[in-house]
């Protein structure tokens, strides 16, 4: 499997180099050459297995000659036995054609556990097949960083800088990463949004000075890897409800994008998905993109779902590549024209690729705040307020009652316990395996919002590469 740059001028690189590199040199995204794809037949023989077995039978085809399959089984089985679920990423029914996958089972409590739990250990094993080291830099909108702490501390030859946005993420969010005590583990709290953070990560990539000094790579879903391991649960939860005779909605909270085209991936690999919903809330960039063709970045709004509060939607360049006829050059002079005014039209094609899988809907705080009442009240599902988004686009989607909509619930509601009480009255309980999280001493660092205070950080505080 040989992957290449979104940008068309960066060289390919195998399954090991795109995960360690996470960012391609020209600043694009990296992406498979072409899609894997399995035969109908292929996919009703993975119905009834095992997460960790499915996984494999997933991602063997995107490792290559990377890793052995036995190999690749092995980390597996590690990654996902730290979930709190037997089944890693359940399904519950909420209504006749309403579904919710729980995918906040692992051990910090959201989605992003499923993909970093092995990311983690992917990193370490190649590694371990050279004297080099990893400064991973990332950016959070809030469960990101939690996550891909979790993952890496305290493992050898990788240090770890996590930007948050100060003041917001949640007070659960922030304490997951801050309370971290690891010594390859480093906080960062910046003045601004998460899209600032954001841009100073992707420009750490291309500063050339600090990539001579060190080995950057990220943690973010602008690593193909990450994205990768979440197409696993498109597969585990379509295989449970019919797959493949019967098709599959999906509806996708969605703040970078990584984790609807995960989606997108498994319906190029076979998957019968009859619809891919974008959720977003009022920061509704994509909304606006996939409705009128209007990709144009305003000023972010906090809202009580932070880890949508996005107006830069990294992976949204993997979309707009394979559906505008894989044309790196054309998509590189493309984004070099938002990245200096902030706005683009999509071209016909691009829009016309995407309506072919994907709508979009938006949601107010009202809307979400309704959502997560009525998932209290008829079905008896406290949820949070990210999940409340997709739940409500899922409703609104008029889909035809014998497709099956699922709703991806990304974060445990006890992460949101203010939004979550306003709404239905009910305080989530932290579960008992993160519980005394309120009586662990924070430590992190505040730094300005520029990128010069923040690559001066990285630089005082990590080891050079080998």
């Amino acid at each position: 499997m040989e992957y290449v740059s979104t940008r068309g001028n960066a060289p390919a690189l195998d399954f090991e180099g795109v995960t360690l590199a996470g960012l391609a040199s020209d600043g694009g995204l990296y992406v498979p050459r072409e899609w894997p794809r399995f035969t109908p037949e292929q996919i009703a023989d993975m119905a009834g297995l095992s997460y960790a077995e499915l996984a494999v039978r997933v991602m063997l085809p995107f490792v290559g000659t990377s890793l052995t399959e036995e190999r690749l089984r092995e980390l597996c089985s590690e990654a996902y036995g730290r979930f709190a679920h037997a089944a890693v990423t359940p399904l519950k029914q909420l209504d006749e054609q309403q579904w919710l996958l729980e995918l906040f089972h692992g051990p910090t409590l959201a989605f992003k556990d499923v993909a970093l739990q092995l990311l983690g250990r992917l990193f370490e094993e190649f590694l371990s097949r050279s004297d080099d080291r990893l400064t991973i830099v990332g950016a959070t909108s809030g469960d990101t960083g939690s996550a891909a702490i979790d993952a890496v501390a305290g493992r050898e030859r990788i240090d770890i800088f996590m930007l948050h946005p100060k003041g917001r993420v949640s007070e659960v969010q922030r304490r997951q990463m801050t309370t971290v005590k690891a010594p390859n583990v480093h906080n960062i709290a910046i003045e601004g949004s998460f899209d600032d953070a954001q841009a100073m990560v992707k420009r750490m990539f291309g500063d050339t000075v600090m990539t001579t000094r060190f080995h950057i790579s990220a943690v973010n879903s602008i690593n193909w890897a990450r994205l990768m391991a979440q197409v696993v649960y498109y597969f585990a939860s379509a295989l449970q409800l019919g797959a493949p005779e019967r098709k599959v909605a999906f509806s996708v909270p969605t703040g970078n994008f990584g984790d609807v085209f995960a989606g997108y991936v498994a319906a190029q690999m076979g998957l019968p998905i009859e619809r891919l919903i974008v959720a977003t809330n009022v920061n509704d960039i994509l909304h606006r993109a996939l409705s009128a063709g209007d990709y144009s970045a305003g000023t972010v709004t906090p809202t009580a779902a932070p880890s949508m509060d996005i107006q830069v939607s990294s992976n949204f360049e993997r979309l707009l590549f394979d559906c505008g006829g894989r044309d790196g050059l054309a998509l590189a002079e493309q984004m070099r024209g938002f990245e200096a005014s902030k706005a683009m039209r999509l071209t016909n094609s691009q829009r016309e690729g995407a309506a072919a899988l994907i709508t979009s809907a938006r949601a107010d705080a009202t809307e979400m705040t309704q959502a997560m009442a009525w998932a209290a009240r008829e079905c008896g599902e406290v949820i949070d307020p990210h999940t409340a988004i997709g739940l409500h686009a899922a409703r609104a989607a008029g889909l035809p009652r014998e497709i099956p909509v699922v709703t991806l619930a990304t974060a445990h509601p006890a992460k949101f316990p203010d939004a979550v009480e306003r709404a239905t009255g009910q305080r989530p309980p932290l579960p008992t395996r993160v519980g005394d999280l309120f009586d662990r001493e924070e430590r992190y660092t505040e730094l300005p919002g520029t990128y010069e205070a923040v690559a001066a950080y990285v630089a005082e505080h990590a080891t050079p590469s080998a």
